[in-house]
């Protein structure tokens, strides 16, 4: 029989995905290539396992191969014993970063039991992490005002949803948490990192009377959303203490953990009580992620996969900020 080769630290092509609201900031600020013909590029899918956009390793002897062909062959000793045995040949989680030039759609996401009955699908709970948000940025979560279906409704047919949506603005640093259920936009001038469970569902409620990219008016999805919704407050902030070469928790959910690192020389990250994958998203700075297989570069806009068989890697770097998940 023979012996696989080993596996090591993975970088993955992005996937740019073309939004009427997208901008410049992908290929500005974090490196992007591959604007060229494409106008608006609102999204860059660094991990995915989706139809719409599977991703491929860009770097070393696994260049070419595709992220599922990649789990068939080594299963839990990619994604950790425990994550394969959950969700096998699928891989569970979805990274990208977003660059909202203009305002996006005002929208809702399905949990899991909706979703698996309606599309067969997992819900979609997400984490933001804001890279960039220009004088006055703002973020769309929740309501402003107690609210029912009923209510929510009649606003919606009168034309004046905005009236009763919560806004606040956002600067570089703030993360937050979008439950399932919760309304939200990203607004115009920010450019963040998302993590969240692989799923593309989005039931879209107000597009602000705009039309897409070939001049049609995008689909809304009035009658699905609106089961969909928590009428109830949300508190979607994530409050955290900054600090250096320590981890910071951001949020930890039954779906993925989520930690920040901001790391000012080298630092040792035990995972041998992860059994699981862990990606790094670097926000800021660059960095050498090396393992006992080799080592691997990452730099602001850029993501990596280190496979759940590395019990510890050493960060070495002197100015970077890393967003880390795993599934816990």
């Amino acid at each position: 029989m023979n012996k696989l080769p080993k596996l090591y630290p993975l970088k993955f092509a992005p996937i740019l995905k073309e939004k009427v609201w997208g901008g410049t900031k992908l290929s500005e600020f974090l490196g992007k290539e591959g604007r060229g013909k494409n106008k608006y590029i609102g999204e860059s899918w660094e991990i995915s396992d989706l139809e719409n956009g599977t991703s491929v390793v860009c770097n070393d002897s696994f260049k070419g191969q595709s992220l599922p062909s990649l789990i068939k062959r080594y299963k839990g000793t990619l994604v950790g014993e425990k994550v394969y045995k959950q969700f096998g040949d699928t891989f569970p989680l979805l990274f990208k970063f977003i660059d909202a030039y203009e305002d996006l759609s005002v929208q809702v996401h399905p949990g899991d039991v909706l979703a698996k009955k309606r599309h067969n699908s997992f819900g979609k709970t997400e984490v933001w992490y804001i890279i960039n948000a220009e004088k006055d940025a703002r973020l769309i979560l929740g309501f402003n005002t107690k609210m029912t279906e009923a209510g929510y409704l009649k606003k919606l047919s009168e034309g004046k949803i905005s009236d009763i949506l919560h806004s606040e603005t956002v600067q570089a640093g703030d993360a937050f948490f979008i439950a399932p259920g919760t309304i939200h936009a990203i607004g115009g001038g920010i450019l963040l990192a998302e993590i969240q469970q692989t799923s593309d569902i989005t039931y879209r409620i107000y597009d602000w009377d705009r039309p897409d990219i070939n001049g049609e008016m995008r689909d809304l999805h009035t009658d699905l959303a609106k089961d969909a919704i928590n009428y109830k407050d949300v508190e979607p902030k994530i409050v955290y203490q900054d600090s250096t070469d320590e981890i910071i928790p951001l949020k930890s959910l039954q779906y993925f953990k989520t930690n920040k690192l901001n790391i000012t020389e080298t630092f040792t990250r035990n995972l041998a009580e992860i059994d699981s994958f862990t990606v790094y998203m670097c926000t800021q700075g660059e960095a050498i992620l090396e393992t006992i297989a080799g080592s691997e570069s990452i730099k602001k806009g850029e993501t990596v996969l280190i496979p759940a068989c590395f019990t510890s890697i050493k960060i070495k770097s002197t100015s970077v900020t890393l967003l880390e998940t795993y599934i816990p």
